[in-house]
C-alpha cells in the first residue's frame, strides 16, 4: 500500500491491485508444459525451482499440482533408490487421451446394449 498526499493536505491510501493466482486447471497446463518443452525427467526440487521461474506457479502448490497429474496418469512418477522422478512426454498424454477415449467408447456400446424399450416398461 502507498500513502499519497492530495493537493488539500489530507492523506489517502492507494491500494495496488494485486494480480488473481492461476485456477488449478492453468496451474496444470502450464506444468504439463515444462515437461513436454524440456522433455526430460525431474524430481520434485527442480520443478519446485523450475515451475515458479518459467510458469509463475507458486512454489507452495507444485507439488499437489504434479501430484493431481500424477493421479490422472499424464505424469509418469517413478522411486529409484531414495529418488523420486517426475516425466511426461508430448506422445504418452496423447496415448493416454485415446485409452481413455476407448474406454468411453466400449462403456457407451455396452449401455446401448444393456438399453431397454421404455414400450416393455409399460
Amino acid at each position: 500500500k502507498a500513502v499519497v498526499s492530495t493537493q488539500s493536505g489530507h492523506y489517502g491510501r492507494v491500494t495496488m491491485s494485486k494480480k488473481k493466482g492461476l485456477s488449478v486447471d492453468e496451474k496444470r497446463k502450464r506444468m504439463l508444459e515444462v515437461f513436454h518443452e524440456k522433455k526430460d525427467v525431474f524430481q520434485l526440487k527442480e520443478l519446485e525451482k523450475i515451475c515458479p521461474k518459467e510458469k509463475g506457479i507458486t512454489p507452495m502448490s507444485v507439488k499437489d499440482i504434479l501430484q493431481s497429474l500424477v493421479d490422472d496418469n499424464l505424469v509418469c512418477a517413478e522411486k529409484i533408490g531414495t529418488s523420486n522422478y517426475f516425466w511426461s512426454f508430448p506422445s504418452q498424454v496423447t496415448l493416454s487421451r485415446k485409452r481413455r477415449l476407448e474406454e468411453i467408447d466400449s462403456e457407451i456400446g455396452s449401455l446401448k446394449k444393456k438399453k431397454v424399450p421404455t414400450a416393455t416398461l409399460r
